[in-house]
């Protein structure tokens, strides 16, 4: 008894050092803190340099989740061999704290061998723990301190998305982790408690998209906004019931994106219509989901979009690749960059900087501005492989972590 009493005051103590450090420039989710793709301490050198620092690189396994970070923490979800793996790391030395994994044999379907066998999506971090979600849909819970895997729930070797499989990155709200489980033709959206796993609920309406969602409150409820496999929807958070819904689908089941929130809109795209600002307004007691505008330049594909203020940045892919800005009060493109920039970007702002990590290994900076692209310096951080660095890069203040296909590198300016 007192052996175990003083292992559970261990990981508490450990739990509790991990979130003293806790820190608003944390990495905690996809597209950071706020899933908006914003990084908060990051302070620009007055002169930046020729080239980045490289601190250290490890082999870490497969995969396009973001490492999170947490104070001197990096968690990382990848696959090793046959087994699905979560990793904590030192973020100092590249030193491996624990790391824990549970099998999860996996056949990509031949339209997706070229993205890797994953996994896709990026884990969430929230008091203590770790959310996760892998190719085959097995949802787990970790005790971020040491490791132990807490509950999970088995995944399916059979109801696979057609190219991808799961890269919906899971959100926590209201002690609840919300995670779209299934396969491509069917799937609910599914709320477990934070603590014990328990369905709290769950939404059946459509299969899984490949984009994850966020979570707003219009007219006094708090809702979850997603793309789907071909619909639009907003679910009541609490409750999991739906709210609204319009259809949303692509020419070939890529809704890869996430929503973007703009005042009383959201704003999305698919890969074979136009960017839309979309109204979500309750109208005699009824939820109504109105276009605000609609536009089809730029067209966009994979890549999300990063707000400052009223404009909106993103890469369109048009002309093998162009950046853009759009006004979102409007839908008018502001201006576009030269082609053949990237396939697929991940952005990060910081202030009046945007970060670009582009897929092919390269890290574009960039000042934010509605008159044109203004880049100021490129770094090769990867092999400059075509699926090279996919992943969102994670930026905790001036610590900059690059997952490539299968290692994870600090980066710092100095």
């Amino acid at each position: 008894m007192r052996r175990a009493a003083m292992l559970i005051l261990l990981g508490t103590g450990l739990t509790a050092a991990i979130e003293a450090r806790q820190a608003a420039s944390d990495v905690t989710q996809w597209r950071g803190a706020n899933r908006d793709g914003v990084i908060a301490g990051f302070t620009a050198p007055a002169s930046w340099p020729e080239q980045l620092m490289q601190r250290w690189k490890i082999e870490v396994g497969l995969g396009y989740a973001t490492p999170l970070v947490v104070g001197n923490r990096v968690y990382v979800f990848s696959r090793q061999g046959e087994d699905e793996v979560m990793g904590a790391i030192d973020a100092a030395s590249g030193k491996v704290l624990w790391r824990t994994g549970y099998p999860a044999p996996f056949e990509m379907s031949s339209a997706s061998k070229s993205h890797g066998p994953g996994p896709k999506s990026t884990p969430v971090y929230f008091n203590g723990r770790l959310y996760s979600i892998g190719m085959t849909g097995a949802v787990t819970a970790y005790d971020a301190a040491t490791g132990k895997q807490i509950w999970q729930k088995p995944g399916s070797s059979t109801l696979m998305p057609m190219y991808t499989s799961h890269s919906f990155s899971p959100i926590v709200d209201r002690g609840l982790a919300i995670f779209h489980v299934g396969g491509h033709d069917k799937g609910a959206l599914t709320a477990y408690d934070l603590n014990t796993g328990t369905e709290r609920w769950s939404w059946t309406g459509d299969g899984p998209g490949y984009g994850s969602p966020i979570v707003a409150e219009f007219g006094g409820v708090r809702q979850l906004v997603t793309i789907t496999q071909g619909k639009l929807v907003g679910v009541d958070v609490a409750t999991g019931a739906l709210l609204w819904e319009r259809p949303f689908a692509s020419s070939n089941f890529t809704n890869s994106i996430t929503p973007v929130r703009f005042g009383q809109s959201v704003i999305v795209w698919n890969n074979n219509g136009p960017m839309r600002a979309v109204n979500i307004v309750r109208r005699n007691n009824q939820w109504v989901a109105e276009d605000a505008w609609a536009s089809d330049e730029p067209p966009n594909r994979l890549s999300n979009t990063v707000l400052d203020g009223d404009v909106m940045f993103g890469l369109t892919s048009r002309n093998m690749g162009q950046y853009y800005a759009v006004d979102v009060k409007t839908g008018k493109t502001l201006w576009t960059s030269e082609g053949r920039q990237a396939a697929n970007v991940a952005l990060a702002r910081a202030g009046d900087i945007m970060f670009s990590l582009e897929n092919d290994g390269e890290l574009v900076v960039f000042r934010v501005s509605r008159t044109g692209f203004e880049p100021i310096r490129r770094y090769r951080v990867a092999a400059g492989e075509m699926f090279s660095t996919w992943a969102q890069p994670a930026i905790s203040g001036n610590r900059i972590f690059i997952k490539d296909a299968s290692t994870l590198a600090l980066w710092t300016l100095n």
